[in-house]
C-alpha cells in the first residue's frame, strides 16, 4: 500500500497525484487503463501534463505527437511552467470547495487546463512563434471556453472557477494567487489600442460574470462582483411600479 502523502508534511504535488490516481484506479478498474497512460506511465509531471494536454489539444491541423513534441519542448526549456501547474494545482484544492484533490483539476476542470494551454502559448508568444501561440489559444477557446490571449500576463497560484466564458484581453495582467469565477471578462472599451485591458492584483477574487472594461486598476486581495443584474432588476422595477401608478391615474382621470 503507497504511503498517503496527506499524513504529516503535504506532499509534493506529482507524488500527491500519483497517489490519488493509483487510488483512483483500484476504485475504478474501468478507468485504470486511462490514469495509467495519463500519469501513472510517467515519471515526472512535465511529461504527464505533456501527454494529457496533447491529447485534449490535437486536431486534424495538428496530431497528438506533433502537440506533445511542442509540449515537451516547451517545459523542457522553461521548467518554471511545471513550477506555475503545480501551485494552480494547489489554488484549485484550497480554494474550491468542490475539489478533492489534485486528480481532478488535472484531468477535468477545464479551468486548470486551459490555463496550462495559455501558459504554453504565452511562452511561444514571447518567442516570436505568435501564429503557434495563437492556434493554441484557438483550441483552447474551443474545447474550454476559455479565451485568454496569449500576450497577457498571468501570476501563478490562479484558479479559473468553472472557466466557460472566461475572456482576458492582450495586455491584461493578471497577479499570483488570483481566483475568476465563469463569465469573467477583462477587456478593452473598443475605442482604445495599446495598453488598454486591466491590471488585477494580487489575491483578487473576481466573482461570477464580472465585467473589468478599459486600462484600470483592482487593488491586491479585493472581492469583485458584478452587480449589473440586481441594477437591472432594480430600476425594472422602478419603472414597473412608476409605470403602474401612471397608468392607475389615467384610468381614475378617465373615470
Amino acid at each position: 500500500m503507497p504511503e498517503n502523502p496527506d499524513i504529516g508534511a503535504p506532499a509534493p504535488a506529482w507524488n500527491r497525484l500519483r497517489f490519488e490516481a493509483r487510488a483512483a484506479a483500484a476504485d475504478e478498474p474501468t478507468l485504470s487503463s486511462y490514469l495509467n497512460s495519463a500519469i501513472l506511465a510517467h515519471s515526472t509531471l512535465c511529461q504527464a501534463l505533456s501527454f494529457h494536454l496533447a491529447e485534449k489539444l490535437k486536431s486534424p491541423v495538428m496530431s497528438t505527437q506533433q502537440v506533445r513534441h511542442i509540449l515537451s519542448d516547451t517545459y523542457d526549456t522553461h521548467r518554471s511552467l511545471v513550477t506555475a501547474a503545480e501551485a494552480d494545482m494547489q489554488a484549485v484544492l484550497e480554494r474550491d470547495p468542490a475539489c478533492r484533490g489534485m486528480l481532478q483539476p488535472f484531468l477535468y476542470f477545464k479551468g486548470f487546463l486551459a490555463l496550462q494551454t495559455y501558459r504554453v502559448a504565452n511562452h511561444l508568444w514571447r518567442e516570436g512563434r505568435e501564429t503557434l501561440a495563437f492556434h493554441f489559444q484557438s483550441r483552447a477557446s474551443e474545447l474550454f471556453g476559455v479565451d485568454i490571449h496569449p500576450a497577457a500576463r498571468i501570476g501563478t497560484g490562479v484558479m479559473l472557477d468553472h472557466a466557460s466564458g472566461i475572456t482576458i484581453g492582450e495586455t491584461a495582467i493578471v497577479g499570483d494567487d488570483c481566483s475568476l469565477l465563469h463569465g469573467v471578462t477583462l477587456g478593452g472599451t473598443g475605442k482604445e489600442v495599446g495598453d488598454r485591458h486591466p491590471k488585477i492584483g494580487k489575491g483578487v477574487l473576481l466573482s461570477v460574470g464580472a465585467k473589468v472594461l478599459g486600462n484600470i486598476r483592482i487593488g491586491e486581495s479585493l472581492f469583485f462582483q458584478f452587480k449589473r443584474n440586481l441594477l437591472c432588476l432594480f430600476y425594472f422595477s422602478f419603472f414597473f411600479t412608476l409605470l403602474q401608478a401612471l397608468l392607475q391615474a389615467l384610468l381614475q382621470a378617465l373615470l
